[in-house]
């Protein structure tokens, strides 16, 4: 069973970037046709989701974000990571990372516990 870890600072100053990342562990990121996201969800709001990266390294963005969103990934070390720049207090969110069985799918099977991300400064 797969299972995911998001890991980065808690507090982020505005106009910074925000990077975090995903540990995954119980399968591979290269693994097809498996696409792994990054999702969020700011306090008292729903579920946005922020961009994707397949197993075969290609990636999409939210088009809201996709300006000042980058997600990366660490092959070796079954990783991958969200770099968001720029960032106001409006991002403030709890940031989740997620697996799909492919890119064309937003029905998440398995989820990160999530990290708290505040901007602030």
């Amino acid at each position: 069973q797969v299972r995911m870890q998001e890991s980065g600072p808690g507090l982020v100053k505005p106009s910074q970037t925000l990077s975090l990342t995903c540990s995954v562990s119980g399968g591979s990121i290269t693994t097809s046709y498996y696409s792994w996201s990054w999702i969020r969800q700011p306090p008292g709001k729903g579920l946005e989701w922020m961009g994707v990266i397949g197993y075969d390294g290609r990636t999409y963005y939210n088009p809201s974000l996709k300006s000042r969103t980058s997600i990366s990934r660490d092959a070796n070390k079954n990783q991958f990571s969200l770099d968001l720049s720029s960032v106001t207090p409006e991002d403030t969110a709890v940031y989740y990372c997620a697996r799909a069985e492919t890119i064309a799918t937003t029905e998440f099977g398995s989820w990160g516990q999530g990290t708290q991300v505040i901007v602030s400064s």
